[in-house]
């Protein structure tokens, strides 16, 4: 076995046993990209090692999404298919865990109108919405990773030979993920800790608001009474413990829906739906998106905003210091699992229900008396910088440094 064949093959035994956690006769539900074929068997293999009583895997192909968005009617566009949104509630009913294998061209959708964009990730994003509350409250396990495909490969290393790129996108990928570690299992569970500390030590500190402040940025989030920030894994609703994200250098919290105010402008491109969104800046007053613009993919920007009433709305807030490992390789990977790991991030959308005290057991409605944001949409971007400055302001109104120059100030 190569080297590289051994580097993907501990990849994957992280995602199994770090990443969903496999428990014995436990279903693992894989959606995965046609070109991640030889990862999803080995990931089958170590989770059946480690107890699956069965792993069912839904496949996607780009060439096939570009082809219908070219050649159906809008019409195709408006629906999706019910039993697949049923069975994905039933089966995360039964207990299965689930992993999203992401390596989309970031460029596939390039061109394609946006209305038919729009129509599809909101008639998703509707259908699939029971589901997505199963993840966001961490009642299942759940995790993302990704794998590279050659199209990825090539956006992100353009001046690698073809032969190179993909190799080049998996090293990166071993790199963030502690792949080249000399015990990664062991190295994920020491990292998870470090980040669970952070999240402990900022929950300590209750701030009232957060001040952000860099180039073209200059906002005001306040937080709801009883946030919990939350740093790598945690439990699911039967206290297993899973890591959702792989890599992941974050913690974060749920802003208060109403409380957010100013300007914030993007510092890596965003990859939405196919298309990138660049050079954007967006004007938040009383919580809510009155103003936008966008130097590249304002269309797509737009119709993100208007997916739902909750979507000019925040629902996460993350810190990420400059110094994170994937800042310092200096890829952009035009793939926000990555790139929101290099850099403090935003999200708007839908805020994860565990982001407030008890919120997992709480309604959609409970949540939003509670302050937190819903939505049918959960779209990070990333605004940090190493020259971005965060406040934290306490119940009294004092305030002290929580990042200095991209960087933890405690």
């Amino acid at each position: 076995m190569s080297n590289l064949q051994e580097k993907i093959e501990k990849y994957a035994e992280l995602a199994v046993k770090i990443g969903v956690n496999i428990q014995e006769g436990q279903t693992l539900v894989i959606n995965a990209p046609v070109t991640s074929a030889d990862f999803v068997r080995r990931v089958a293999d170590k989770a059946y090692e480690a107890g699956a009583k069965n792993v069912h895997v839904e496949w996607n192909d780009d060439g096939l999404t570009r082809l219908k968005y070219d050649k159906a009617p809008f019409e195709a566009f408006t629906e999706y298919p019910e039993w697949k949104a049923k069975g994905f509630e039933e089966m995360a009913e039964n207990g299965a865990a689930f992993m999203t294998i992401k390596s989309t061209d970031p460029d596939l959708l390039k061109g394609v109108e946006g209305k038919r964009i729009a129509a599809a990730n909101k008639a998703a994003g509707q259908a699939m919405d029971k589901f997505r509350s199963y993840i966001q409250s961490d009642k299942v396990s759940w995790l993302v990773v990704s794998t590279p495909s050659p199209s990825w490969a090539a956006k992100v290393f353009p001046d690698a030979s073809e032969e190179e790129q993909e190799e080049k996108l998996w090293e990166a990928m071993f790199e963030a993920v502690r792949v080249n570690t000399a015990d990664p299992v062991a190295a994920w569970k020491e990292h998870d800790q470090n980040l669970q500390n952070k999240a402990k030590t900022l929950n300590g500190k209750n701030y009232k608001e957060l001040h952000f402040k860099g180039s073209g940025t200059d906002l005001k989030i306040e937080l709801p009474d009883g946030h919990v920030w939350v740093g790598g894994g945690g439990p699911n609703q039967d206290g297993v413990h899973f890591v959702a994200n792989m890599p992941t250098e974050e913690v974060f919290t749920a802003p208060k829906k109403d409380g957010v105010n100013g300007k914030v402008s993007n510092t890596k491109p965003l990859n939405y739906g196919g298309n990138t969104i660049d050079g954007f800046t967006l004007t938040f007053e009383n919580g809510k998106v009155v103003d936008f613009s966008a130097e590249t993919g304002e269309e797509t920007l737009e119709h993100l905003l208007n997916t739902d009433e909750g979507a000019r709305f925040l629902g996460e807030v993350a810190l990420v210091p400059h110094s994170s490992p994937i800042s310092q390789s200096g890829i952009l990977f035009y793939n926000t699992l990555y790139d929101e790991n290099a850099s403090n991030h935003i999200a708007l959308g839908s805020a994860y229900s565990t982001c407030v005290k008890d919120g997992a057991n709480m309604s959609k409605d409970e949540l939003e008396q509670h302050g937190l944001n819903t939505s049918i949409t959960h779209v990070d971007f990333m605004i940090g910088s190493g020259e971005m400055d965060i406040d934290g302001v306490k119940e009294d109104g004092s305030s002290e440094p929580v990042f200095r120059k991209g960087e933890w100030a405690f």
